[in-house]
């Protein structure tokens, strides 16, 4: 009889013990899914910088999951207008953002410029590269180039032009990655699709040279060598608008939510973040 008390009083222990474990799961994923979502298209130039504003955002506010999506601004661009979930766009360049706003698809008022960058010509550490800038790219025997909807592939044709390696255009977007080979006398071009992928084929030395942004080489001195610091004078500013997108998707939660996130990494306590990843604060 004891033997069979016992056995019962095992059996029930058990039984409360899954009960509560169980409950203990329901309970974890009812509190996840309370969580409210931000969606955050940025540009993959700011990939670590955002690594960080996430963390800290979640820790002081772990009601809310921050959803970071981060690729070339032209890639992000296409997402939004074919219907993607966005809350919150960080491009790395005005174009992108014009178009959404004269679409009609940028919340009114939250629209600002954040930082600025500059564009660099890499190579790897042990180099023996006969290129000492961009004025000399074509000294390359292959070059890791951007396309030209991505900012970083825009800004490095137009400073191309403005130093006589490419012929005038309307849009410096528009010429093409074969254009480009074809005026710097037929170099080699492997054209990538984000300023990550650029570094990436330069630190692999599938390219013996690339352009990218100083941010991107941030954490990766071991691998990569700066040849040259493109002067703003050559390719203009390189500014990152920020703002709320429009979202019908979003409740009053995530919208409001949304706001809050582009507060925290816009406010001057977040400029010395950015500073810290090679962004330039000093805009307007």
């Amino acid at each position: 009889m004891k033997k069979k008390l016992l056995a019962l009083a095992v059996a029930f222990a058990m039984l409360f013990s899954l009960a509560a474990c169980s409950g203990g799961s329901s309970s974890k994923e009812a509190s996840a899914a309370e969580k409210t979502s931000v969606k955050v298209f940025a540009a993959a130039s700011l990939s670590a910088v955002m690594a960080d504003f996430e963390a800290s955002y979640e820790e002081a506010n772990p009601d809310v999951d921050i959803v970071v999506n981060a690729d070339s601004s032209g890639a992000l661009l296409t997402q939004i207008q074919e219907g993607a979930p966005c809350d919150v766009f960080f491009s790395a360049a005005q174009k992108q953002m014009d178009e959404l706003e004269g679409a009609g698809m940028v919340a009114e008022g939250t629209r600002t410029n954040v930082v600025n960058n500059q564009l660099v010509v890499v190579t790897q550490p042990d180099s023996a590269t006969e290129v000492s800038g961009l004025a000399d790219i074509a000294k390359a025997k292959s070059i890791a180039l951007a396309d030209g909807s991505v900012p970083v592939g825009k800004y490095t044709r137009q400073a191309m032009i403005n130093l006589g390696l490419l012929k005038e255009a309307e849009d410096p977007a528009a010429i093409t990655t074969q254009e480009v080979s074809e005026q710097l006398g037929g170099v080699e071009i492997s054209e990538q699709g984000n300023v990550s992928k650029v570094l990436a084929a330069v630190e692999e030395a599938s390219c013996e040279v690339g352009t990218t942004y100083l941010s991107d080489t941030v954490g990766h001195e071991d691998s990569i060598k700066i040849l040259e610091t493109v002067g703003y004078d050559v390719t203009g500013n390189i500014i990152y608008p920020v703002a709320q997108i429009t979202n019908p998707d979003a409740d009053d939660a995530e919208s409001a939510a949304a706001a809050d996130f582009i507060a925290f990494i816009t406010n001057d306590d977040a400029k010395a973040l950015y500073q810290q990843y090679g962004f330039d604060t000093d805009v307007e």
